[in-house]
């Protein structure tokens, strides 16, 4: 879910662990990883779309994946077994809050004219706070 209060000036830093996939151990119900989709959420995507499990080649192995297209507008695929990011890409070139995902770091890399800090009025914001993709 996503973190609050809405106005992101008021609640500093990347507000672990809202906007966050987790990954339980199925024999203890620990938490085995989690990757934040939006650090510092500022728009109210929350996040909570389906998940798709598949297992699909990856670098010539058959890995166990999760697909998840967020409310922010990025698909995502994780390996399900240890969290490690294997895709991020816009669903559209119309979504502009972010710039692309660093593939290496996981974070999304914010285009600041699109921010909704007090100090700045953001205007044509894409995905709007109803999300790229929302829950319907």
């Amino acid at each position: 879910g996503n973190p609050a209060p809405w106005n992101e000036t008021m609640r500093p830093g990347d507000n672990k662990w809202t906007m966050t996939i987790w990954g339980r151990d199925l024999d203890t119900g620990m938490a085995k990883w989690g990757y934040q989709k939006t650090p510092h959420d500022e728009w109210d995507f929350a996040g909570v779309n389906q998940m798709v499990l598949t297992d699909q080649p990856v670098n010539g192995k058959v890995t166990p994946l999760l697909s998840h297209i967020d409310r922010n507008g990025i698909l995502y695929t994780l390996n399900r077994e240890n969290g490690s990011l294997i895709v991020a890409e816009k669903v559209d070139p119309a979504v502009n809050v972010f710039k692309k995902v660093d593939l290496k770091t996981g974070t999304p890399v914010r285009d600041p004219e699109f921010a909704t800090r007090m100090d700045h009025k953001g205007t044509n914001i894409c995905p709007s706070a109803m999300g790229f993709h929302n829950q319907g």
